[in-house]
């Protein structure tokens, strides 16, 4: 879960994913979208990569990445589980007996 946040914190990874969202891309189609070196391009992949987000496949030459949701579920469902006791702990607290 803690390289799950690391890799959502930077907004250029965050970008990335959005860009997956519309399909399969290259190391190259992704590098186009950037004003950054391709081994800082590489770097932010990685991190993904490591976070579980996304999927890589050698092709050749050429590495594609794609987007892997399976992890953002889990994430969801684990938030989600703080709103249901949330609901369950705000119940309007009980005044102490009298004596």
């Amino acid at each position: 879960m803690n390289m799950l946040f690391k890799a959502l914190n930077d907004p250029t990874r965050r970008q990335m994913l959005d860009l997956l969202r519309a399909g399969d891309l290259t190391a190259g189609e992704i590098a186009d979208q950037f004003a950054m070196t391709k081994p800082s391009i590489s770097h932010h992949l990685d991190l993904l990569r490591q976070a579980g987000l996304v999927d890589s496949v050698k092709e050749g030459q050429f590495i594609r990445y794609t987007l892997n949701t399976t992890v953002l579920d889990e994430m969801l469902s684990w938030l989600m589980s703080f709103k249901g006791s949330a609901v369950h702990n705000s119940s309007p607290p009980v005044d102490p007996p009298q004596p």
